[in-house]
């Protein structure tokens, strides 16, 4: 009954990513903002500030009705100690390559901890 909780009304994806990535999840459907005009995603350029990357994670990593969290691996390298302090079940926090930067599966942070897990002595 407590893990039915914690994911309960989580309908939503989140996306942080560059242009490619994040245009792509829009013309998929993840685009979602709500009468606050909140956005469940972050365009990231060159622009945008480590500040501004650490801040969207931090306000899509609490709020309820986010179930996954994608980011872009070399976006989410830029905030790479809060990628490794996040260890919450929800939202899902997945790393994925984009188009100029493949994924690199040594980077990855919750794949690294999977690992560990399944560890043998």
């Amino acid at each position: 009954m407590a893990a039915e909780a914690a994911y309960k009304g989580r309908q939503l994806i989140a996306v942080i990513g560059d242009e490619d990535t994040v245009t792509g999840m829009l013309l998929a459907g993840v685009g979602h903002v709500d009468k606050k005009q909140k956005k469940n995603f972050l365009l990231v350029d060159n622009k945008t500030t480590v500040g501004q990357i650490e801040e969207a994670f931090l306000e899509f990593t609490t709020r309820t009705d986010i179930a996954v969290l994608m980011i872009n691996q070399h976006v989410a390298s830029d905030i790479r100690p809060i990628i490794e302090a996040y260890d919450q079940a929800f939202p899902a926090l997945l790393e994925i390559p984009s188009k100029d930067h493949p994924y690199d599966p040594k980077q990855d942070s919750m794949l690294k901890k999977i690992e560990k897990m399944f560890e043998r002595d």
